[in-house]
């Protein structure tokens, strides 16, 4: 189990980075609480850190922090929030903007939020994406029991579950704008809330369901008496990978990523360039990746190397670095998140817009291993078993089978067969059982860097890679002194 994380104190930041469609700095700039533990932090990156800690289960989420440990967030962007949007995600995995039928996408998160459907309005008015609001039937809030009253307090602040939430609504939004969303508010993260919420989401008529966090396994524990909560037939259940990097940094296999029952989401580094897709992905070096300790393995998994049940499945973008543009009022605005708490939901409305809501197994996701931008290159950390946490040609532990090309799983264009075509892959990425012959930019290579920690999509200025220099040379001589 997760224990408590203590939280640093609240304050206020600058911004360190420059608007992406002017060379204007943001000016209103503010940062409400503190993150609860900051990440390490690389050469040329900014500062982020997670937003949940305290109870038995954690938040997947990790947000853009000042140096000193606040979320940054900005009230008014001079132009379009930092941060990928909705048309970002869509480009970037080949997203099919209409759909047929209005599937249910259920996020289960834990605590209230008393300002989540005017904060999803902002989010979707800015990306222009249809308005989604408990009136017009589109946005329905409910407690772990599936009833619209009474829903859960707010969060502490040194577990800000909002933040997750937010992130949640904002990727099922950008991955399906015509889908519905239910948004299961379990009482908080210390019980078993976040567990019965599965079925009021399964009630209430979810198509697929995404789960954000997760919580180390335990040697010898009995996971029997979970298991039964996220066994769904017909609706797809999702759920984030980790953010602790292979195995959770020695604390073990998260679950319930390594559910039978589920799809094992994992996050890679997303950044725009010149090749042919438009895209180029590595592996998150802090996206997880395990070997369950008990979960039976499933038969579609011959090499693994685990003795039982290993994530990940399938992946999308999750490394904060080339986070997404969340919109939190709680927190100040505009933020850039990442975790692969943004790669679940995404990878849900995914499958929900694509007519594959029904698909309950990694089986689906290496039968049209063809249909995904496979990721060749990054790494999640140190293992004996280089396979479960490096990426490479194939499945891998931190990016599964790939990245999804939407447009190539919509069941009506291509049915649910075995993915065994041929032909060249235009996914930037090598392709697994089709053929392809293309290649990924080279890790580490400059188009797949972040040039002082901001977003590729942004841009860059001379004057954001003074003040990134500027903070890092600060911090080391903190180091020394």
């Amino acid at each position: 189990m997760i224990g408590p994380v203590l939280g640093v104190a609240m304050g206020l930041a600058t911004s360190a980075c420059i608007d992406p469609l002017t060379s204007e700095v943001d000016q209103d700039v503010t940062a409400q609480r503190a993150v609860t533990t900051l990440d390490p932090l690389r050469d040329n990156e900014l500062q982020t850190g997670a937003v949940c800690g305290g109870g038995a289960r954690r938040c997947f989420a990790h947000v853009q922090a000042t140096p000193e440990g606040f979320v940054h967030a900005v009230a008014v962007p001079a132009a379009a929030p930092a941060g990928f949007g909705a048309t970002d995600l869509q480009a970037a995995y080949k997203i099919p903007t209409t759909i047929t039928g209005t599937p249910t996408i259920a996020i289960v998160d834990a605590y209230g939020y008393s300002t989540l459907e005017s904060d999803l309005a902002t989010y979707r008015t800015q990306y222009g994406l249809p308005a989604c609001t408990t009136a017009n039937g589109c946005l329905k809030i409910v407690n772990q029991s599936g009833a619209a009253t009474p829903l859960p307090a707010q969060p502490p602040t040194t577990d800000d579950w909002t933040i997750e939430t937010a992130l949640d609504v904002d990727m099922a939004s950008a991955g399906c704008p015509s889908c519905k969303i239910l948004v299961v508010q379990a009482q908080d993260d210390a019980g078993n809330g976040l567990d019965v919420s599965q079925n009021a989401a399964a009630t209430l008529g979810a198509a697929v369901i995404s789960n954000s966090w997760g919580g180390p396994e335990q040697t010898g524990q009995s996971l029997a008496g979970e298991e039964v909560y996220f066994n769904h037939p017909n609706i797809a259940v999702f759920v984030s990978a980790g953010d602790n990097g292979y195995d959770d940094a020695g604390q073990g296999p998260d679950y319930p990523a390594t559910s039978s029952y589920v799809i094992a989401v994992g996050g890679t580094h997303l950044v725009k360039d010149a090749s042919t897709r438009g895209w180029t992905e590595t592996a998150w070096t802090s996206g997880g990746s395990a070997c369950s300790l008990s979960i039976t393995k499933p038969a579609y998994q011959t090499n693994s190397g685990c003795q039982f049940k290993a994530t990940t499945d399938i992946a999308a973008v999750g490394d904060p670095q080339t986070g997404v543009a969340v919109y939190n009022t709680r927190n100040g605005g505009w933020t850039v998140v990442g975790g692969t708490s943004a790669s679940s939901p995404l990878i849900a409305a995914i499958f929900a817009a694509t007519g594959n809501g029904n698909q309950t197994s990694g089986q689906f996701v290496k039968d049209n291993a063809a249909k995904l931008y496979d990721v060749t290159s990054g790494t999640n950390g140190t293992c004996t078993n280089a396979i479960l946490c490096h990426a490479g040609v194939g499945w891998d532990g931190p990016t599964g089978y790939g990245t999804p090309n939407a447009t190539a799983l919509v069941t009506n264009v291509t049915g649910t067969g075995s993915g065994s075509g041929t032909g060249s892959d235009t996914s930037g990425g090598t392709n697994i059982d089709g053929g392809g012959t293309s290649t990924p930019g080279a890790d580490g290579s400059a188009s797949d860097e972040v040039t002082g920690g901001c977003s590729t999509t942004h841009g860059s200025s001379a004057f954001a890679s003074i003040l990134m220099i500027g903070l890092v040379l600060r911090r080391r001589a903190r180091a020394r002194g």
